[in-house]
């Protein structure tokens, strides 16, 4: 089963930006656990900050992955294109979060994407990611 973790806005600072929040682990080196662990899974991974790559990045893989597993960051709360390209593409998504969007400040309560996943899975840490291919590995 091929699957592909996209990761927004500001997540290539996992590791150093609030770790207090986020932890101390990078991305790169949690991912290398995640590949280590689930073997029967092809995990590629993109990351961006920019909005419009990662709406070119959901159409590019939207047809042809078996799953997106994606952390929108910031963008969760604000675009409606991100929404719009989720559902314009056939493979389903999984929305993921670090932290609990609902037990922070109040303007991360809504999600704009959530409505267009398959799920949602968040505040388990880098965790949720985790979670996440755990709930596809059983389906490979």
């Amino acid at each position: 089963m091929k699957v592909i973790i996209i990761n927004g806005p500001n997540l290539n600072l996992l590791g150093t930006r609030e770790p207090s929040i986020y932890g101390t682990q990078t991305f790169e080196e949690y991912l290398s656990d995640l590949r280590a662990e689930f073997t029967s899974l092809t995990i590629d991974y993109f990351q961006s900050n920019i909005e419009g790559v990662l709406i070119d990045k959901i159409q590019e893989v939207g047809f042809s992955y078996h799953f997106i597993i994606l952390n929108a960051g910031g963008y969760t709360h604000t675009s409606v294109a991100i929404s719009d390209a989720i559902a314009s593409v056939k493979t389903e998504c999984i929305e993921v979060h670090i932290s609990q969007p609902a037990a922070r400040e109040e303007y991360r309560h809504n999600s704009l994407i959530s409505g267009k996943c398959k799920a949602s899975i968040s505040g388990f840490g880098l965790g949720s990611y985790k979670l996440a291919l755990l709930s596809l590995s059983t389906q490979a």
